[in-house]
């Protein structure tokens, strides 16, 4: 029976991902298209501030939930209405601090000032993202994928029609506002995936005031989990937020001009990464398939179906992952050409692909450690690879190889992750 939940949650969530994947290619050509290389750029430098307060914003909250609710020995009722007060309360801090610091972001740190406003835009977005996550933590939990596929597809087709329909007019006004609204755009997206979910969630549930009140002992055991796989989460975007502060800074120095730097980290962030990320919506619909099953088993103690389960995830992945890599190593410039109307970036497509093979089988190992409770060792595991990474991208940075040293950063985080992850993994289930 449990057998036969994983494999149908996988299929629903595979194939959910592949139709939200496809709307989002499409997204991703219609944006390319609209705002050019220039705004994708520029959108490409923010992105990684915005990746690092959405994960804040989060709390880690989504996973927290669904293990929770998986191992069904609590109230999920007051475990939801429990995280509430904590995602109001760190979202309004962490609007106010995205209020003073967003300019010296711009300025200071990445070195462009059109950032200033679609960094300031990011506060408006982050109370609907981390709603929406938390309810569909909710939906993982009970192993109830239908609403998260459909709030997911639902909020793809609202991202296109509102990109289709705004931003050719407000670049008649000014690019920065057109780059603006694709952060502003999550805000109306995320609403919608809300209103969607609401609509799932179980009509017998009678819901009072004192539901906003949170229970010491489900506070406990939420803030015990999430607090440290956020302080994981935290610290791996610490690690993409610095990225594009440190290429900037040191190819600055170096002498290297501030358009080869844009539209470089732009080709590499924007187009390149992106095209090789297409397969993690399979990989990504296995790790959440496999967080409540692991969560369960390994809880109960039956390790040889908990290890047959990871072996599954990464099978699954790998083959999902091997002919798509193979696609991109052999036709890179027609899929950057597909995609994005542009060859710009081959070499570093055929250069990175075959690596990215190995980046598909991280996703599950992760979530695995995470189903078993191991906020710890995750924790050590993000602030290990963020140090690798970042040492390893300013020694490379400094060998005056220009954005070279960038991928090889990528490359050497990717193998020592996954090998931090196998390591803990065979520590536990041994």
């Amino acid at each position: 029976m449990n057998k036969e939940k994983f494999i149908k949650s996988a299929i629903i969530l595979m194939i959910g991902g592949a139709i939200t994947k496809l709307l989002g290619m499409v997204i991703k050509i219609v944006q390319t298209r609209l705002v050019g290389l220039e705004g994708i750029s520029l959108y490409s430098l923010i992105f990684p501030t915005f990746s690092l307060f959405m994960s804040m914003s989060q709390l880690s909250l989504p996973t927290t939930i669904s293990k929770l609710i998986s191992e069904d020995r609590n109230n999920n009722k007051r475990l939801v209405f429990s995280s509430l007060p904590i995602v109001f309360i760190t979202n309004l801090f962490l609007m106010l601090i995205i209020f003073f610091s967003s300019k010296t972001i711009s300025y200071t740190f990445l070195k462009e000032g059109r950032c200033y406003l679609p960094i300031l835009s990011i506060a408006l977005v982050l109370p609907f993202e981390a709603l929406s996550n938390l309810l569909r933590g909710y939906f993982f939990g009970k192993e109830r994928m239908i609403p998260h596929v459909i709030s997911h597809i639902i909020e793809q087709i609202v991202r296109l029609t509102c990109i289709i329909l705004f931003i050719p007019t407000l670049l008649k006004i000014d690019l920065i506002y057109a780059v603006m609204f694709l952060i502003l755009v999550n805000l109306i997206s995320e609403f919608s995936s809300i209103v969607i979910l609401l609509l799932f969630l179980p009509r017998n549930v009678q819901i009072n005031r004192e539901d906003f009140i949170p229970h010491q002992k489900e506070l406990g055991q939420i803030l015990s989990l999430a607090l440290p796989t956020t302080g994981s989460r935290f610290i791996g975007n610490i690690g993409y937020f610095l990225e594009p502060i440190l290429i900037t800074g040191i190819l600055s120095f170096l002498g290297y001009s501030s358009i080869y730097i844009l539209e470089e980290y732009g080709t590499v962030s924007g187009f390149v990464i992106p095209l090789l990320l297409i397969p993690s919506f399979f990989t990504n619909a296995i790790s959440q398939a496999l967080i409540p099953v692991i969560s369960r088993n390994y809880s109960n103690g039956n390790i040889s179906y908990t290890k047959k389960k990871i072996k599954q995830g990464i099978l699954f992945s790998l083959l999902i992952g091997l002919p798509v890599t193979l696609f991109f190593m052999i036709f890179p410039g027609w899929s950057l050409n597909l995609i994005y109307h542009t060859t710009k970036g081959i070499s570093y497509m055929k250069f990175l692909a075959p690596f990215f093979l190995f980046q598909y089988i991280e996703t599950p190992l992760s979530s695995s450690l995470q189903a078993m409770g191991k906020a710890k060792e995750t924790f050590t595991i993000s602030w290990q690879s963020v140090l690798v990474r970042t040492i390893s991208l300013v020694l490379l940075l400094f060998c005056n190889i220009g954005m070279w040293a960038f991928l090889l950063s990528l490359i050497i985080n990717i193998f020592y992750t996954i090998y931090k992850s196998i390591f803990y993994l065979r520590k536990y289930l041994n």
